[in-house]
C-alpha cells in the first residue's frame, strides 16, 4: 500500500494548476488550507478521514467562479496539526480562525464536514453568507443501522481492509477515483483518535436559521435515508433548497459527482 504522504500528494496533484497551500495558525493548532480559483469565497469541509484533497473535482469544476478554500481538519488525517479536539467549542474556534479574512463566504461540507458547517452556522450565523451541505451526517436524520454496523469498526479501529469493505458496500460497487481510494486506505494510520461526536440539532434550532441552505442528498446513499433527510430539512429550515443526485451514494460525493454538485451550487448562489 502507498504511504500516506505519497497518496495525499497523488490526489492533490489533481487539483487545478496554481493551487496554493497555506499553513494557517488557529487557537487549536496549525491548519493546512488549499486554495484555488477566482471569484466569491467558498469554504469546503471534508468528511472524516477524507482530507481537504477530496475536493479536487469540485475545485476544478468551479474554477473561475469561486475561490475555493479547503482546510484539513485539525486532529484528523491530513497535514494540519494532530491536536485533539474535544468539544464543539473547539471546532467552532478552529473554524472561526479559518474564516478570518473572508467576507461572509459560502460554507459547505460533506458528511461530518456538513455537520460541522451546520453546527457552526447555527451558532454564528453572521459569519457566513449561506450553507451548502452535501450528504450531511447527523444533521436531519439518524445514520442507517446497516451503515452503523459497518462504519463503527472503521471509527473504532480503521484498517485499509475495513475502509475498503465499507466503501465497496456503500457505493454499491460503483468505481471511485483510484488515487483518492488509495488515500482513504492509507489514511487509516493517520486518523483522529477521539472525534467530537455529532449531535443532531434540535428542531427549534433549525427553524430559527435564516440563512439560505442547500441540501444535496445521494439517491443511492446507504448511510442515511435520503428521502427523510430532504423531508426534515424542507420541513424545518425556513430557506432551503433540497436536491438529489440520483446516481450518487454517500461516498461518491464529492469525487465522482462534482459536475452535478457544481451545477447545484451555481443555481443556489446565482
Amino acid at each position: 500500500m502507498t504511504d500516506f504522504s505519497s497518496a495525499y500528494d497523488a490526489v492533490l496533484a489533481q487539483w487545478p494548476a496554481g493551487t496554493e497551500a497555506v499553513d494557517l495558525p488557529t487557537p487549536v493548532g496549525r491548519t493546512r488550507v488549499h486554495a484555488s480559483g477566482r471569484g466569491r469565497p467558498l469554504v469546503l469541509l471534508h468528511g472524516g478521514g477524507a482530507t481537504s484533497t477530496a475536493w479536487f473535482a469540485l475545485a476544478s469544476a468551479l474554477a473561475g467562479e469561486f475561490r475555493v478554500h479547503a482546510p484539513d481538519l485539525v486532529g484528523d488525517a491530513g497535514r494540519s496539526e494532530r491536536t485533539a479536539l474535544t468539544s464543539v467549542a473547539d471546532l467552532h474556534r478552529w473554524l472561526d480562525a479559518v474564516l478570518d479574512g473572508l467576507d461572509r463566504p459560502v460554507l459547505g461540507g460533506h458528511s461530518y464536514g456538513g455537520w460541522i458547517a451546520l453546527s457552526y452556522a447555527l451558532a454564528h450565523p453572521g459569519r457566513v453568507d449561506r450553507l451548502a451541505l452535501f450528504e450531511p451526517s447527523s444533521c436531519f436524520a439518524p445514520m442507517a443501522p446497516g451503515y452503523l454496523r459497518r462504519g463503527l469498526p472503521v471509527l473504532l479501529g480503521a484498517t485499509p481492509r475495513r475502509v475498503q469493505r465499507l466503501y465497496d458496500w456503500e457505493t454499491g460497487g460503483r468505481a471511485v477515483d483510484p488515487a483518492w481510494m488509495e488515500l482513504m486506505r492509507a489514511s487509516t494510520a493517520e486518523r483522529w483518535h477521539r472525534p467530537v461526536l455529532p449531535r443532531r440539532p434540535k428542531p427549534e434550532q433549525l427553524t430559527a436559521l435564516s440563512l439560505p441552505v442547500l441540501v444535496v442528498t445521494g439517491g443511492r446513499s446507504r448511510s442515511q435515508d435520503p428521502a427523510r433527510v430532504a423531508r426534515v430539512a424542507t420541513g424545518l429550515l425556513p430557506d432551503v433548497t433540497a436536491r438529489t443526485v440520483a446516481q450518487a451514494s454517500h461516498h461518491t460525493i464529492p469525487t465522482e459527482d462534482a459536475d452535478e454538485l457544481a451545477a447545484h451550487l451555481r443555481a443556489f448562489t446565482g
